[in-house]
């Protein structure tokens, strides 16, 4: 009887490991078990270099979305960034879409700037005012080999 104990014992032990083994894969793979209601706002850029599937967007430092996809225009060879924004987040259609540095060597993010306007971006809609990623390499190239 006691044999039978200590391996119901070690059972449950077991099953409540693995129970943590994939509640904390799944939070920090960011892993979305459940849909989160997003709505998807797309934008146009002349340079995303370093942006990353995945990066945070945000306004005025505080996260309100994340990209959902990045790929080439083929038509105009520009970048199509598609985002993924919470439904609570209403953007204006006059919006401006930064693509930022966070720190001196951080990973990048898009940074928006609200709006004036009244109407605002529906599900699938498009921001028609960036502002492509600084390339600090050709920055400095320009500064040291001119005159």
């Amino acid at each position: 009887m006691k044999r039978f104990n200590l391996e119901v014992v070690v059972g449950l032990f077991m099953l409540l490991g693995f129970a943590c083994f994939v509640f904390l894969s799944i939070k920090l793979g960011d892993v979305k078990i459940f849909n989160d209601r997003t709505y998807t706002v797309n934008a146009r850029f002349g340079s995303v270099a370093g942006l990353k599937k995945g990066a945070a967007v945000d306004i005025a430092g505080v996260s309100i979305g994340k990209v959902a996809e990045i790929s080439l225009n083929r038509e105009t060879y520009e970048a199509m960034v598609i985002m993924q924004i919470k439904p609570e987040i209403k953007l204006q259609e006059d919006c401006i879409a930064s693509i930022r540095t966070s720190g001196i060597i951080g990973d990048r993010y898009i940074s928006i700037l609200p709006g004036g306007s009244f109407d605002l971006i529906s599900d699938g809609g498009e921001i028609y005012e960036t502002e492509s990623a600084i390339n600090f390499e050709e920055l400095l190239s320009k500064y040291i080999f001119e005159n």
